[in-house]
């Protein structure tokens, strides 16, 4: 992946995966099934009501995270269910690698840097965010809100932190980089992150391995490893109170990409799909829900003055993504074994 192109992309403020499998319901002529769009991530709720009212085509919400989504396409490879599928990068790339995506490049493809899509249309970014800590001020029971990674070891959050299965969730793995390239590692050395993690379990914290969105407003969770787009949300549409922080040590930027499944059983409804959400209206409609959308959209003046400064923004970096890509099973291989 070209970090040039990232860090083009990222030069301004910027973004997932879900909960268990739904049984989406039987798809008509017109209909389209998209892997890992759950009404609660992203803003996919209202850009499902959108592609219906703008296009016709019906695209059931689907809970699963990018990882889930993955081994489904694969089991079903000799007779694919899903049409499209929307994953974190590293999944993206898996999956074509995995021989169950094809290549398809819908309308302003080539306004997506080269680094942030496959060359012949298997995957191609939509949209990128930032991860930090998601917080439910409300919930911390008195405690600060937490500044710094190392803040989430001390006695004062035990139980209070959430983050996303890295084994199976992609923002779970984004988080499991961010922290160890923030705390001296590197993708070729993992042992910060390994230690971080061994040292967290000790405050005994909440492991999912779907989106938790409602479990942060409901206090259920106070902090959780997310997004800035889903923490922006809930402090602007939601009752009750809620904070972003990007940790003071560093964190990332990263992409999240759609692909069309091989052999897919409504190609052209899929189509439809994947051109609207790079469409004007579609980008904007991911900068008003906080997300950095690929292409040269603007964020609206009113959402960006909500970001946190530039400067915090400034320690959110991007990494080789192909790279993370590679070593993301070697992670998880050391993650289940002396983590889990």
């Amino acid at each position: 992946m070209k970090l040039s192109a990232m860090k083009s992309l990222f030069a301004a403020p910027l973004l997932a995966a879900a909960l268990l499998p739904v049984t989406a319901p039987a798809a008509s002529a017109a209909d389209a099934i998209c892997y890992n769009c759950p009404t609660e991530w992203a803003d996919w709720g209202r850009m499902l009501k959108a592609i219906k009212a703008d296009t016709g085509v019906e695209v059931p919400p689907d809970n699963k995270n990018s990882g889930q989504s993955l081994a489904q396409m694969i089991a079903e490879k000799a007779s694919p269910v899903a049409d499209v599928a929307y994953l974190g990068v590293t999944f993206g790339i898996k999956a074509k690698d995995a021989g169950v995506t094809q290549a398809y490049e819908p309308k302003h493809f080539s306004e997506i840097p080269a680094g942030l899509k496959d060359p012949q249309g298997h995957w191609f970014t939509i949209h990128s965010g930032t991860l930090g800590l998601f917080v439910n001020t409300e919930a911390l029971g008195g405690a600060p809100v937490p500044a710094c990674w190392a803040d989430l070891l001390k006695p004062e959050y035990k139980g209070m932190v959430g983050y996303l299965d890295p084994s199976s969730a992609f923002v779970g793995y984004v988080g499991a980089v961010a922290v160890n390239t923030a705390l001296g590692g590197s993708l070729d050395n993992f042992n910060p992150g390994i230690d971080y993690f061994k040292k967290l379990a000790a405050n005994q914290p909440i492991v999912p391995k779907q989106t938790s969105y409602a479990r942060v407003v409901s206090g259920e969770i106070p902090i959780l490893f997310d997004y800035d787009f889903n923490a922006y949300r809930a402090k602007y549409s939601e009752k009750g109170k809620f904070a972003f922080v990007i940790p003071c040590e560093g964190t990332l930027v990263v992409p999240y990409v759609m692909t069309m499944v091989k052999n897919d059983p409504h190609p052209e409804a899929a189509k439809k799909v994947l051109d609207y959400v790079l469409s004007d209206k579609g980008q904007a409609m991911w900068a008003a829900a906080y997300l950095r959308p690929v292409r040269d959209v603007p964020l609206p003046k009113e959402v960006a003055d909500r970001f946190l400064p530039a400067t915090d923004y400034a320690r959110a970096k991007p990494v080789d993504y192909g790279k993370m890509e590679g070593v993301q099973k070697g992670f998880s291989d050391r993650y289940l074994a002396e983590v889990k």
